[in-house]
């Protein structure tokens, strides 16, 4: 069972060429989604209001069999739109509540039976659930493999300074890490993004990973560094690429047997050529959902 901990929000999403168009998000919640429909049992763990909007999320997590952990409450469902440029890449203005107050206590009976838990984006970031979700990660980390995605939002966290600390808290518990190449400039600009991939791993995790965009994704373990081409699609936007990636480098993991706090020595030996081979699965899990509107991850039978 994985274990996902995070926003769940609602993506209105603006263009010139398309209607406007509300359909649920939050990178944890994509994450969630993904991982259920590449057919793996998953749990989420955030909070949504007992409004429109709620309902809307509440809805979309038991459609694609995804395990709520809280019910509804009664502060505003959080929003985020998104502007796309002519390319189709996304802008985003967010209006949020972000707290969970009772994660704390129980969090020993949300983890029975989990062997991975991530976490990341603004539930690591914006106080004060962040703080909730740090003691969290600190709780399971003997039992879980942990993972992490930054997935800046500048417009959110203005504080470089902060988010690069915060980051790193979280970046020292986690077993495997995710950023993409414009997380890792913004929190660290006079630096090339592998060396700050490279820190990273030296500060405590088996595998850091670093999407690119048409690039294709770079990664880095002990055992050495590897990338993959990105698959040639039509982009129709690139709202949840990231998510989708994560999704799919998670199962890779889990297909692997490669979770659970006892087999994280297992994971620190990841060799190259296995490595290569969950990042080609990850990258076209994620080409799947470039090539339609919206997040909108594929399932196990889509990835070619």
């Amino acid at each position: 069972m994985l274990t996902v901990i995070g926003e769940a929000l609602v993506d209105e999403v603006v263009s010139d060429t398309a209607p406007r168009r509300s359909h649920p998000g939050g990178s944890p919640l994509n994450v969630a989604v993904g991982v259920a429909r590449l057919g793996r049992p998953v749990q989420f763990v955030g909070r949504f209001g007992s409004d429109t909007y709620g309902a809307m999320i509440a809805e979309h997590l038991r459609t694609n069999s995804v395990l709520t952990a809280f019910e509804a409450d009664e502060l505003p469902t959080s929003v985020a739109t998104a502007v796309l440029d002519p390319a189709g890449g996304a802008r985003y203005t967010f209006d949020l509540e972000w707290q969970l107050p009772k994660l704390a206590a129980d969090l020993p009976a949300l983890l029975d039976g989990s062997t991975m838990l991530h976490t990341g984006s603004i539930a690591a970031m914006l106080p004060p659930g962040a703080g909730h979700v740090l003691r969290a990660v600190e709780q399971a980390r003997p039992g879980c493999t942990i993972t992490y995605d930054p997935n800046c939002r500048p417009t959110i966290i203005t504080d470089v300074a902060y988010a690069r600390e915060q980051a790193e808290k979280f970046v020292a518990l986690a077993d495997v890490v995710k950023a993409s190449d414009e997380d890792l400039l913004w929190l660290y600009p006079d630096d090339p993004v592998e060396d700050s991939a490279r820190r990273w791993l030296a500060a405590g995790p088996s595998l850091v990973v670093v999407t690119r965009g048409s690039k294709g994704p770079w990664a880095v373990a002990a055992a050495g560094e590897c990338e993959v081409a990105a698959p040639t699609v039509s982009v129709v936007d690139t709202v949840g690429a990231g998510d989708s990636f994560m999704s799919a480098l998670l199962v890779g993991l889990m297909d692997r047997e490669l979770d659970g706090g006892a087999r994280r020595s297992e994971l620190a030996r990841i060799g190259v050529a296995e490595l290569e081979a969950i990042l080609s699965f990850a990258a076209r899990a994620a080409a799947v959902t470039v090539s339609r509107a919206g997040a909108n991850p594929p399932y196990r039978r889509e990835v070619p």
